[in-house]
């Protein structure tokens, strides 16, 4: 039997999600395969040995305790062990991560794992840190020739100087309204819509407080749907059926909508034309290989008059019951426990090299 290291949690503003994550993760891999060993990660950032809460939901905010005990990764590696007393979990055959935000997606998981030699399931340090910081994946996407929207990159220091010249530029996006977002932050966390001078202060502002670079970005007019993709064992590509996001009255995909089920209808799958279909998915390619990913990722867009926008793509989403990713490919007729064990296999042909 395989030993599966769980990597939930983290030191991050997603932590929540991070657990209801790992509960929907943890219910589908095939115990009889796999030995789980769940390895959370505190909100301060320790390595614990905590299982896995079956009652754990969103709303109830759960959260990994600081008083469960104490793991040492095995950095140049070795077995996993107990801090306390050196008692050996074994060598970890595979880890699964599903980190988000800040220290889990950005690519850190990532390199840890690296240097303790353990084979780990989705993408690699440089995917997962490009496609964290918006600003520079969409500079990534330019240049593949994937259309993406226009925006306006503040960095803490800039904004510290010269607010009131930023403003002035920022306001130019106001028209009527637009969308200020942290560079590196997931599941919309730190995410505003400004409609005058004061709320895009406000929303630079709050942006900053997550990151130390804001996007101001204009506001685009469309359809928000979204793809999955999936990497089979020897590198084969497989691109999910489309869905869509629809928001209702003037909100916008935000943290609530998205996983506390408020005021948001997911449609899997939505009704698209064969040629925006087929587009779509060679967008969705083209951006999985230009941010270099492996193993899995979701790309979402804005389908508008003029076709195709890409907003982002998402190395590490979520897999919670009402998440897209696992939808989508339910859809496209491969099943919730087939989805992780594609990507097991995977995580172990690719190995502890780096990606």
């Amino acid at each position: 039997m395989l030993k599966l290291a769980l990597i939930y949690g983290g030191k991050s503003s997603e932590h929540s999600v991070s657990c209801v994550t790992a509960l929907g993760v943890h219910e589908a891999i095939d115990q009889e395969k796999y030995e789980i060993i769940p390895v959370g990660i505190t909100s301060s950032g320790r390595f614990v040995l905590e299982p896995v809460n079956p009652q754990w939901q969103l709303d109830g905010w759960p959260k990994v305790s600081e008083d469960s005990p104490e793991l040492l990764m095995p950095v140049g590696g070795g077995e996993l062990r107990m801090a306390a007393t050196g008692m050996s979990l074994g060598k970890i055959d595979i880890a699964f991560p599903v980190l988000h935000g800040l220290n889990g997606e950005d690519g850190s998981i990532q390199g840890l794992l690296q240097l303790c030699k353990i084979p780990y399931v989705g993408n690699g340090v440089l995917a997962s840190a490009l496609a964290m910081n918006k600003a520079i994946a969409k500079s990534a996407f330019r240049d593949a020739g994937i259309p993406v929207a226009k925006d306006l990159v503040i960095t803490r220091a800039d904004w510290t100087s010269g607010r009131e010249r930023i403003l002035k530029q920022a306001a130019k996006f106001l028209s009527p309204s637009c969308f200020v977002k942290p560079s590196r932050s997931g599941s919309s966390v730190g995410v505003t819509k400004a409609h005058d001078i004061l709320e895009l202060e406000a929303g630079i502002e709050e942006a900053l407080g997550h990151d130390n670079t804001a996007l101001v970005e204009e506001q685009v007019v469309g359809r928000e749907i979204e793809c999955s993709v999936l990497e089979h064992p020897g590198g084969e590509l497989q691109v999910s059926l489309a869905g869509e996001i629809v928001v209702a009255g003037e909100g916008f995909y935000d943290y609530e909508n998205k996983y506390l089920g408020s005021g948001a209808e997911l449609k899997v799958p939505t009704e698209l034309s064969s040629k925006d279909l087929e587009r779509m998915h060679e967008f969705a390619i083209k951006a999985f290989r230009a941010a270099g990913c492996s193993g899995l990722a979701r790309t979402d867009f804005f389908l508008t008059k003029k076709g195709l926008v890409l907003t982002e793509i998402n190395t590490l989403p979520g897999f919670t019951p009402i998440s897209m990713y696992p939808a989508l490919f339910a859809a496209t007729g491969v099943s919730y426990p087939k989805l992780i064990e594609t990507l097991i296999a995977r995580g172990l042909e690719l190995g502890n090299e780096p990606r």
